[in-house]
């Protein structure tokens, strides 16, 4: 197997992992918040963080590490073309990301709160849990938008 190959492999399942742990854990997320459920949403907001430290977090850097490794190998410049543009919505994605981290983290806080015989989830999950989909939006086209230029490579 030569360099390019196993990088390839190594990037193209890594993509896998971040869009697909992204996609399945905003869905069930999602859907958990609209049960109303407060156990579910614990259990579900825990699953969440869970998942972004085992899978999306070192998906990030690979994909990072793989793809800047990948354009040099093959020749591709990093400061123009598709390339910078893919580089560009990554980099859009990551900033959404950052901040949806923290949002999921409180909202798994609040959700242990309430679980726990605490008060009802406050307005304050709900305000976070609104920010954190409009967040996702921009994340999840960019992500699109980005595997269309890997596969397309446009001039």
């Amino acid at each position: 197997m030569t360099p390019y190959v196993a990088l390839k492999a190594i990037h193209i399942v890594s993509s896998t992992i971040l869009f697909g742990t992204g996609l399945g854990t905003a869905f069930f997320k999602w859907i958990v918040d609209r049960s109303g459920n407060v156990s579910a949403i614990r259990v579900v907001s825990e699953k969440v963080v869970l998942a972004d430290w085992l899978f999306t977090s070192p998906a990030i850097v690979i994909q990072a590490l793989t793809g800047v490794a990948l354009a040099r190998l093959m020749g591709f410049p990093m400061t123009h073309g598709w390339v910078a543009y893919a580089i560009a919505l990554y980099c859009i994605a990551g900033l959404c990301w950052l901040p949806v981290v923290w949002l999921q983290m409180r909202m798994r806080d609040l959700a242990r709160n309430s679980d726990s015989g605490g008060p009802p989830l406050p307005s304050a999950y709900w305000s976070y849990a609104r920010i954190w989909f409009w967040l996702g939006v921009p994340a999840f086209l960019s992500l699109v938008v980005v595997f269309w230029l890997m596969v397309a490579k446009p001039s």
